[in-house]
């Protein structure tokens, strides 16, 4: 699975990328957000979503981990594809679509071109308790502080575990206050005594 493709940046639309990288150029589909953190770039790293159907094989691209995150969390919806969700993800911010799914507001999602009233009501029935868990969104957005990789691993570890996202980031951010040199190893050890 590719993860993310670095490199030089050779042709920027808002709709695609074209990024090259060790003599090979990658065509990457990307949202307007993606379009505006690229902007007037030359090195770059995007996040891929490798998009793969007996007929089609797709690279979408994304500035950061957590608009992917929300990218696939909105394709988990039934009757939303790729294509709608990158439309989404045009339209709004990734914090206003969270806004609108926690708030329950159809009509702020609606405002979407090609999404009606019936998908609006799925994306929120079936979103809302996910994104009040912490799901759709990158560690590094929710915590501010400390060494993000470090963060990022733990977090890992303790999902794995079968902690939620919401109680994970409560806790690493008490353990990092205390300790904000903390490695890994602390991290996880700290997070699972207070967990």
């Amino acid at each position: 699975m590719i993860d993310y493709i670095k490199g030089n940046l050779v042709e920027l639309t808002p709709t695609e990328a074209i990024v090259e990288t060790y003599g090979i150029g990658y065509s990457i589909l990307i949202s307007l957000q993606t379009y505006e953190a690229l902007e007037g770039k030359e090195a770059v790293t995007i996040y891929i979503y490798h998009y793969l159907r007996e007929d089609q094989e797709l690279y979408y691209g994304f500035a950061t981990k957590d608009e992917r995150e929300l990218f696939e969390l909105l394709i988990s919806v039934s009757g939303v594809g790729v294509a709608s969700a990158r439309v989404i993800l045009s339209s709004l911010s990734s914090e206003e679509i969270r806004q609108a799914i926690l708030a329950e507001d159809i009509n702020r999602i609606k405002s979407v071109k090609g999404i009606g009233a019936k998908t609006a009501q799925r994306l929120i029935l079936e979103l809302k308790d996910k994104i009040v868990k912490g799901e759709g969104a990158d560690l590094g957005s929710i915590i501010k502080v400390g060494n993000n990789t470090e963060i990022e691993e733990a977090t890992r570890a303790l999902v794995m575990l079968g902690f939620s996202r919401t109680s994970i980031s409560k806790v690493l951010q008490v353990v990092i206050k205390d300790h904000p040199n903390a490695k890994v190893e602390e991290l996880i050890k700290d997070s699972l005594q207070r967990l």
